[in-house]
């Protein structure tokens, strides 16, 4: 058999012709590879230079090989955060003209590390705890759409932070099978699998002398069940809403933000019974929500402050017509922030007579009048709309105030 690539872009035969194919790939020369960490496989794996983009090749027989491309490409169609299928490289022989094993090439994720290489690091313990919960997330995500991976680990899992966010990736999907849905059954033994993996990982990093002294194996190979138990229930409780749908969706957001996640993208869809939401979560560092509501609208705040404005903005942007994550005919979302500060945002802080706000900035005024919107809104059991939650901060709350009087300027 000849040697074949079967590849996603059409560029990336050629640049591939030039890589020593006719050789095993632990005996690879220096000159090709290119030195990352790796977690531990199976296969062997190398990660190589191939023209300007560094790809990782995995060595394993032609049906695996090519079962893990089209799974990898599935996944790619579904959104899902998994390393980006380049090629599969069959019909290999070395110069004997004995064949060798078939290979799959992914694209390597710039910036991104094992997770079994950030728990050898001297990581604060909060840290930890961080990334698995972007490994729950990542779990979440993939039985949402279906597939059962079979063979979560530290080592199969890549890790990147972006932009403050925490972000999880999937490596290696040769076990993994994708269904229309998965029953209570498969979620649970794929993630009785992670748990297993994770703390069979890490007990041998401890055993090493290699782990962080405070984490404990066996806890934190747990605590991915927890975190994941908890965020299945809360994105897959069925909810419908109606059509002054705020009060409703704030208390979803709320929800997800007690239990340390963050909406990284939220999506209504339009019903004659009501509208439905679907939830993307997300794990962010300290400081994003700042970083984030300066980036988008110019506005300097408080993290606290900025997490508040920033669910407020993505559940207004999430009812405009031109809303449309991913597309590259909606609105940009600088746009539609700068949208929400012109229309929302500004004339809600004007709305509040300057000789009432007192030292508050305008970032703490929209804030407490967003919490008093929730506060009313959850007594009426309705959401009561923002133009009366300010006429009743201006009535009944700020009159109580006894700090001393300092207009700001907005």
């Amino acid at each position: 058999m000849a040697l074949q690539i079967n590849a996603t872009n059409p560029e990336h035969p050629a640049l591939l012709l030039e890589l020593p194919w006719h050789l095993p790939l632990e005996e690879w020369p220096e000159k090709y590879l290119v030195p990352l960490p790796r977690g531990i496989s199976r296969h062997v794996v190398r990660y190589a230079h191939a023209g300007d983009e560094v790809i990782a090749v995995k060595e394993l027989a032609q049906r695996p090989a090519l079962r893990e491309y089209e799974l990898l490409r599935d996944l790619d169609r579904l959104g899902i955060p998994a390393v980006d299928p380049l090629a599969v490289v069959t019909g290999r022989t070395d110069p004997d003209g004995e064949p060798l094993e078939s290979v799959l090439i992914t694209r390597h994720l710039g910036g991104s590390m094992p997770y079994r290489s950030m728990f050898e690091t001297t990581m604060r313990p909060a840290t930890m705890h961080r990334l698995m919960d972007a490994l729950a997330v990542l779990l979440v995500r993939l039985h949402l759409a279906g597939f059962a991976w079979g063979d979560c680990s530290l080592s199969n899992t890549l890790f990147r932070r972006d932009a403050g966010a925490f972000a999880a990736y999937l490596v290696d999907a040769e076990t993994g099978d994708l269904h229309p849905e998965l029953t209570r059954g498969q979620r649970e033994y794929d993630l009785d699998l992670a748990r297993v993996n994770i703390s069979g990982e890490l007990l041998d990093l401890e055993a090493s002398g290699a782990l962080h002294p405070s984490v404990d194996p066996i806890d934190f190979g747990t605590e991915i069940c927890a975190r994941y138990q908890e965020l299945w229930k809360e994105l897959t409780r069925t909810s419908v809403y109606p059509a002054s749908k705020h009060h409703y969706i704030e208390r979803r957001i709320r929800r997800l933000n007690e239990l340390g996640f963050d909406v990284a993208e939220m999506q209504i869809e339009h019903a004659p019974n009501g509208d439905t939401v679907t939830f993307v979560p997300k794990v962010v560092d300290a400081g994003h929500h700042q970083r984030q509501l300066l980036r988008l609208t110019g506005l300097d705040t408080e993290e606290n402050q900025a997490r508040r404005l920033l669910n407020d903005l993505e559940s207004w942007m999430a009812t405009q017509d031109d809303y449309a994550p991913g597309d590259p005919l909606g609105a940009r979302p600088e746009v539609l922030a700068h949208r929400w500060v012109r229309e929302v945002f500004r004339p809600t802080v004007r709305s509040v007579p300057p000789e009432l706000r007192g030292q508050m900035d305008p970032a703490q005024i929209y804030h407490e009048l967003l919490e008093h919107r929730w506060y009313l809104s959850e007594r009426a059991q309705h959401d009561i709309g923002l133009d009366t939650a300010v006429e009743d901060y201006i009535r009944k709350v700020l009159p109580k105030r006894r700090e001393p009087l300092r207009p700001l300027e907005e």
